[in-house]
């Protein structure tokens, strides 16, 4: 690696104050923030404020050179195909001084013919990356439209978005080889893609079309063995045909009698059929092709009904609604996410009963590994096509550039079962009336509209149904597919920021009746341990500090969490306080959306959050910080998505409790509410048998609130209720919910008494108190340790068993172990501001 303009002992500098004279080890797949980490060039991007003195990086040149030894049996070869799998982003490159390739795309591969350039021995393989902000001025100031739309020039390049910064992220505008590259050495004809097509699935067959793309060097004959396995069931088919020189399509068919399908997680098991496909002239093996599938249908439905068009993931005739997460990049630099990273965030979105996630459009299209995760563990991906709010340029040469891209990512990806949608963009559409765009002149708004309609319903749209027409696609999220909606007739996906954004109560979700919400969320901060990783202790005083106001990323987003919890809690007594005080804040606002828009199911059938991992440490929306470890709210979402959710709610001057099912098949149970003060005196108690049908919402019990609310000198801010459900004998879900307004309920001081026992890296924990503790919060001090749950509420008297996970021995988790309840987190206040908690 080398550049011309490089800092100085890990400084920041002027780009121009140092030049580099000699070449740096350097990482392939790799970026330049990385390369010059490990050079010791730049301290780390992510501690306290150094992003702000490692924006020169990006104005900088960067070159990258290796040595290709080159044999001649190599050369011998028909074809020597020097292959990128993913350049980021603008970048020329030359062998032996010349010219080969320019890219200006990081999500296609390049793919080139060298041999008649190389060499026997050494060979030189240059890669330059011109500054990524001053390739992408030079492409926009070719489109004579740019200087009327006003597109951002940064868009004129395909690149991921959040390099540039979000109200998550942090700004690292970085260069590099960021994925895989190698020589591919091939004479007669080599297999180019292997995808098998569903054409027809059910239960008794499922009916494939297994489809190739054949490189051939000239005409020949030959033949195509395909054998697949799937738990020991096993077969094959073959065919002989002819090639003619240059790209074949050959085709395969096969059906399967009585294949076991593939299930979301919830609904079935998720078995994965593998395929091998061997290429022969006569009795010599040409190449040879693996591919992996799980057998499944799936529809979007849409459908009028009497709220408007339905939106619902219908597979292997499963009405499915959707539960999970919005996913953005797992790290501002993608080549240091792991194994382990990508399997411990997938597990953790599966074990908090979770069964989809949006793939969201701002990012990069992941690796096969994470594909390969969410097939097995069965969660459905909405898989966003990289377009992240900003408007795309209209130039006929972008079109040409997206249409290759798709085209590459959709045959890239299209065998994995869990990418059940492909979505266009994320809210571009919406973006048409942001920024001042609806001011523009019409003849530019009319222009700007036909270039949205070309590229997101056009040429996508038409790429996708080329190469995956068994997979959905939708323009954009959010969207109504450009039909009218209004408060009687909703269609489409909606993502509503009325909370937060809006500043709204976090009641307002329950005014909204989408078909399918696919953003929602509110911020809150992770632990301290997570803070305490790119802070000095002085950085800890208060969140308004300058390094605590660096790592949050939206406008104002640390006072809006301090605003929200004025409104709703009070002052938190210190900065740890307000750490976890923020974070059942959080929990709190997304489970009331949640839970509603499962009770309206099948109006609703989608509730994903925004959203699941952090790309750095920072306060975000994120359920799950970046070191992995679970916010209160991913918690929470494992109540208030399982399968099985009981949920109280007020409505009409009387308390209902709903049972929403998932499940497939009917059950009966037992549901019980009592009304309790809290000290633990029932007050009301309600117990009757329920008959839950498959895939339902119903309420079961409705009281009227005058039964209990201020009658016979009851204060409703001292009484709560409490629902729960048994299943078999069994406890399937639990819930509470408060009769008045959240400043007005006050919690008494709980004395949590703990007791762990165990060894063996399990332990079990059981807390009781002997009044409610609202979000009981078990940590361990710097011990990584695994919870089954945590931020429980204690009802009293009614101890709670918790599974605890870590290779610290008991004797240090005793030592450490500490358990706070939400009023811990407040000082002594006068009654109007004491700790109170959200109306449930």
């Amino acid at each position: 690696m080398e550049t011309g303009d490089a800092p100085a002992n890990g400084q920041a500098p002027a780009p121009s104050a140092v030049k580099t004279t000699h070449w740096l080890p350097a990482q392939v797949p790799g970026d330049v923030h990385l390369d010059l980490l490990h050079n010791n060039l730049i301290p780390d991007p992510f501690y306290r404020d150094n992003e702000a003195k490692l924006q020169w990086v990006q104005d900088a040149s960067w070159e990258y050179q290796t040595t290709l030894t080159v044999t001649q049996s190599m050369l011998a070869h028909q074809h020597v195909e020097l292959v990128f799998d993913g350049l980021d982003s603008a970048a020329d490159v030359s062998i032996n001084g010349q010219h080969v390739l320019s890219a200006d795309n990081m999500f296609r591969q390049w793919r080139v013919d060298v041999r008649a350039i190389l060499k026997p021995g050494a060979n030189t393989l240059l890669v330059v990356f011109p500054s990524p902000i001053k390739a992408a001025q030079k492409v926009a100031a070719n489109d004579p439209w740019q200087s009327r739309t006003k597109t951002a020039e940064k868009t004129y390049i395909r690149k991921a978005a959040y390099e540039y910064g979000w109200d998550w992220g942090p700004r690292f505008v970085t260069s590099g080889i960021w994925r895989p590259a190698h020589l591919d050495l091939w004479d007669d004809a080599r297999i180019d893609n292997f995808y098998i097509q569903q054409q027809e699935i059910s239960k008794q067959a499922a009916e494939l079309n297994l489809k190739f793309t054949v490189q051939s060097s000239s005409d020949q004959k030959a033949t195509l063995q395909v054998n697949y396995d799937e738990g020991g069931h096993q077969g094959s088919v073959s065919r002989d045909f002819e090639l003619v020189p240059g790209e074949n399509d050959v085709d395969l068919p096969l059906e399967i009698a009585n294949p076991d399908l593939w299930y979301p997680t919830g609904y079935g098991a998720q078995p994965i059929y593998h395929f091998h496909a061997r290429l022969t002239e006569g009795k010599a093996t040409v190449d040879e092709a693996d591919a992996k599938a799980g057998m499944r249908k799936v529809v979007l439905r849409r459908d009028v009904d009497q709220w408007g068009r339905s939106f619902e993931f219908v597979v292997n005739g499963i009405p499915v609604f959707a539960k999970g997460a919005d996913v953005i990049p797992f790290d501002s630099f993608p080549n240091r996410v792991t194994t382990a990273q990508y399997r411990q965030i997938l597990q953790s979105a599966k074990d908090a009963n979770m069964n989809m996630i949006r793939h969201w459009g701002g990012g990069y299209y992941e690796t096969q590994e994470f594909y390969d995760i969410c097939d097995e563990l069965g969660l459905m991906v909405w898989q966003d096509f990289m377009f992240g709010n900003d408007w795309q340029p209209g130039t006929y040469s972008f079109k040409q550039n997206v249409e290759k891209e798709v085209e590459y990512q959709v045959k890239r990806l299209r065998n994995h079962p869990s990418i059940v949608l492909w979505s266009g963009n994320n809210e571009t559409e919406s973006a048409f009336a942001w920024g001042g765009r609806s001011e523009l002149p019409a003849d530019v708004r009319l222009r700007m509209w036909q270039d949205y309609l070309t590229t997101f319903s056009g040429v996508i749209a038409r790429t996708v149904a080329q190469f995956n027409p068994e997979t959905p696609y939708w323009p954009s999220s959010p969207s109504a597919d450009y039909e009218d909606t209004s408060a009687k007739y909703m269609s489409g996906d909606m993502h509503d920021w009325s909370v937060w954004h809006g500043n709204a109560e976090f009641s307002e979700y329950e005014k909204h009746f989408p078909r399918f919400v696919s953003e929602y969320g509110f911020q809150s901060f992770p632990e301290m341990r997570t803070i305490e990783a790119f802070t000095k202790p002085e950085d800890r005083t208060s969140i308004f500090t300058p390094v605590m106001l660096a790592h949050q990323k939206n406008d104002a987003g640390n006072q809006i969490i301090h605003d929200y919890m004025l409104r709703y809690y009070g002052e938190p007594k210190d900065f740890a306080s307000f750490l976890y005080a923020s974070q059942v804040l959080q929990a709190e606002s997304t489970r009331i959306g949640a839970e509603h828009w499962r009770r309206l199911r099948p109006r609703t059938m989608g509730s994903i959050f925004w959203q699941l991992n952090d790309c750095w440490p920072v306060a975000s929306w994120a359920s799950i910080d970046y070191y992995g470890r679970w916010k209160a709210l991913q918690y929470y979402a494992k109540r208030f998505y399982a399968p099985v959710l009981v949920s109280p709610y007020i409505e009409d001057g009387k308390l209902d409790v709903y049972v929403v099912s998932d499940r497939t098949e009917a059950q009966s149970g037992q549901l019980r509410l009592r009304i309790m003060d809290f000290n633990g005196k029932v007050l009301k108690e309600q117990t009757l048998s329920v008959s839950l049908p498959a895939l339902s919402s119903r309420a079961y019990i409705e009281l009227p609130l005058s039964e209990f609310v201020n009658a016979n000198g009851t204060d409703s801010a001292a009484i709560f209720g409490a629902a729960d459900l048994t299943i078999a004998g069994q406890p399937a879900s639990s819930n509470i919910i408060y009769f008045a307004p959240t400043k007005q309920v006050h919690l008494p001081q709980a004395k949590i008494a703990s007791e762990l026992s165990g060894g063996n890296g399990t332990y079990t924990l059981k807390l009781s108190s002997p009044v409610l503790a609202r979000d009981a919060y078990v940590s361990f001090g710097d011990n990584d340790v695994k919870f089954s749950d945590n931020y429980v509420d204690l009802l009293p008297g009614e101890p709670q068993t918790i599974t605890v996970t870590s290779n610290a021995s008991l004797e240090m988790l005793r030592s450490s172990m500490k358990v706070v309840s939400l009023v811990d987190a407040f000082g002594a206040q006068p009654a109007s501001a004491a700790a109170v908690v959200p109306a449930r």
